[in-house]
């Protein structure tokens, strides 16, 4: 178990929208000063079949703005998840039910990846599984647009725990 804090982040399948969201946020943390650099991400599906490769119009939308999904392999929620991470970001109301339905004793909060935008309208982020490129592009997009506010919400996360 690593001390750098954890943000998990829920789907369904763990093919399509929470390993693109993982990876925009991976990317976006590599570019923060500490803490924030060393927070791990993971993600995971509440009905996951592990080690699926995330489908190709999920990678393709990566692609197209320079990240790289092909070591992505799907997981589902595990215990060791819940034990240890700071934050569960989900995708829809449904996901954050299921977490804390199956694990009552969560350790991290549990939210919706675009609940910290400010007026959000729609903070779900719909299922584009299926649909065609502009689908993924379009979740993509609403998740870039959720990045900044996530890296808002975990900088006071972690500077309130570093005061204490």
């Amino acid at each position: 178990m690593s001390s750098a804090p954890l943000v998990n982040v829920v789907c369904t399948a763990n093919v399509c929208r929470s390993p693109m969201a993982a990876e925009l946020l991976r990317h976006a943390l590599r570019a923060e000063p500490a803490p924030l650099n060393t927070v791990r991400v993971v993600s995971s599906g509440v009905a996951a079949f592990p080690g699926q490769t995330a489908t190709p119009h999920s990678a393709t939308v990566l692609r197209k703005v320079g990240l790289d999904l092909s070591s992505h392999r799907s997981s589902p929620v595990t215990p060791e998840f819940e034990k240890e991470a700071i934050v569960h970001l989900c995708m829809t109301e449904a996901h954050k039910h299921i977490l804390q339905e199956e694990f009552p004793d969560l350790k991290g909060e549990v939210h919706l990846y675009r609940e910290f935008i400010p007026g959000v309208q729609d903070p779900v982020i719909s299922d584009p599984f299926g649909g065609p490129l502009s689908e993924y592009e379009a979740c993509r997009d609403s998740m870039v647009e959720a990045v900044p506010h996530i890296l808002a919400w975990l900088r006071r996360k972690l500077n309130a725990n570093t005061e204490r």
